[in-house]
């Protein structure tokens, strides 16, 4: 099947299988390695990308089901050098051991923002708990969301008004 879709600013058109996952297309056919693939079954997050806006877990969608989409990976979030503020709060709380986990939980974490900009912790908790983390107890991650979350809001600065306004659309489903 052909497809044509918009990974990270740029546009690409396939012929895939019409079974290809997503994270398959990703990783295999464009190179998006921050996207990892972590049980196959949906339940860890650390393959979540954006699609059209909302996260999801792309080892549960089809390459053929994003025809015509806009997806996002980690790897598209940094502009002109500079860390994405959730990207940036990770590295600064150091809310990562392994690594892993970590494109899929800032993804979501970037979800969960757009959605609640001004999270506690039990929300930020709740908004990534499809997200597993096998190395840490959640406490830096939580963290680095809420910073993260100060960092985003309006009048916190000119990078964090560009990202928060384009991000203004997102919500999940």
């Amino acid at each position: 099947m052909r497809i044509t879709v918009t990974v990270d600013g740029t546009t690409y058109t396939d012929e895939v299988e019409p079974r290809l996952l997503l994270v398959q297309y990703l990783r295999e056919r464009l190179g998006k390695v921050g996207t990892v693939v972590g049980c196959d079954t949906s339940n860890c997050g650390a393959c979540t990308v954006h699609l059209d806006g909302h996260s999801v877990k792309s080892c549960s969608v089809l390459a053929v089901q994003a025809d015509g989409c806009e997806v996002t990976t980690i790897e598209g979030l940094a502009r002109d050098g500079q860390l994405h503020p959730v990207q940036q709060a990770f590295h600064d709380n150091h809310a990562l051991q392994c690594g892993f986990c970590t494109p899929g939980m800032i993804m979501q974490a970037i979800d969960l923002l757009a959605e609640d900009s001004d999270p506690d912790e039990q929300a930020v908790r709740e908004g990534i708990e499809g997200n597993l983390c096998r190395c840490t107890g959640y406490q830096n991650i939580v963290r680095a969301v809420r910073d993260a979350a100060h960092e985003m809001r309006p009048g916190a600065g000119p990078e964090a008004e560009r990202i928060s306004g384009a991000q203004a659309g997102v919500h999940r489903s």
